[in-house]
């Protein structure tokens, strides 16, 4: 019974996590992303036209945030665009269909240690 009641309280308390992150994606809050940078088109393969793609890995999953095209991401593009590198992205988040979206305020490469 304990443990039922243990496996049942851990699993409220992760599904309210997701939640919560979840819900501060889709409000638009600001934060600060660190990961792999590459493109969407040229080292992803999975659009079109040339993207910033941002991957983060937590806990072991991977989880790709797709930056906008504003004057920041555009301007940061040709770092990045037929390699991938470590880099720390600040903007707002959103989540729009099934993809993440980052509105960068702020795009540095990660400094190297």
């Amino acid at each position: 019974m304990k443990k039922l009641l243990l496996t049942g309280l851990a699993v409220a308390v992760v599904a309210l996590g997701l939640a919560f992150n979840a819900s501060a994606e889709s409000k638009g809050k600001s934060l600060t992303l660190s990961g792999k940078g590459c493109c969407a088109k040229c080292c992803l393969k999975e659009t079109e036209s040339c993207q910033n793609v941002l991957t983060v890995e937590k806990d072991g999953k991977k989880t790709k945030y797709y930056l906008v095209q504003n004057e920041v991401s555009k301007g940061f593009h040709s770092q990045i665009c037929e390699t991938v590198k470590d880099i720390t992205v600040t903007g707002t988040c959103k989540k729009v269909g099934d993809k993440l979206e980052v509105t960068a305020e702020k795009i540095d490469l990660a400094k190297k240690k």
